[in-house]
């Protein structure tokens, strides 16, 4: 994955953000963090792997990927407010989803009690880990990650 890429796009938007908002990225972290924890439980909401208690289908995979990529938004985000990057780890596909989105809190909230570069790395890893097991490929994030992008430049644009 181009990670590069995604960094500085993301550089970009949050650059643009904090203009069009009068922002500075120490007063976010709190905030960039809780935004990640919504917007997993998000997506998690919109797999439905945790409600046991429903027959209702997930939602469409255009839907959970869009879901994914709002989440891979802060984690970039939060990244670079603390002038982290990413290089791929040794992640792969786990088959049991609900048992993965556990694991994706956790590490967020170890991120925000220690926020180091291996706390960071444990995040992105476990993240990506998740997308693989939703079945989603390097090509579908990067494209789905570069369109909502956009769209969140247009956001800003239009006054969100």
């Amino acid at each position: 994955m181009d990670w590069e890429h995604l960094f500085h796009t993301q550089n970009i938007l949050d650059k643009h953000i904090a203009a069009n908002h009068q922002l500075a990225p120490e007063q976010l972290m709190d905030k960039k963090i809780l935004a990640l924890l919504v917007e997993v439980g998000e997506l998690a909401n919109e797999t439905r792997c945790f409600k046991f208690w429903s027959n209702k289908q997930q939602s469409e995979k255009s839907v959970i990927l869009e879901e994914y990529v709002d989440g891979l938004h802060f984690i970039l985000s939060i990244g670079l407010d603390r002038s982290f990057s990413y290089e791929s780890g040794a992640v792969a596909s786990s088959s049991d989803i609900t048992e993965q989105f556990n694991r994706v809190f956790e590490q967020i909230i170890v991120l925000k009690r220690n926020p180091s570069k291996e706390t960071y790395k444990e995040l992105f890893d476990t993240y990506i880990t998740l997308g693989y097991s939703l079945g989603f490929t390097e090509q579908d994030i990067m494209s789905s990650y570069d369109d909502k992008n956009k769209v969140n430049h247009q956001r800003q644009e239009q006054g969100y």
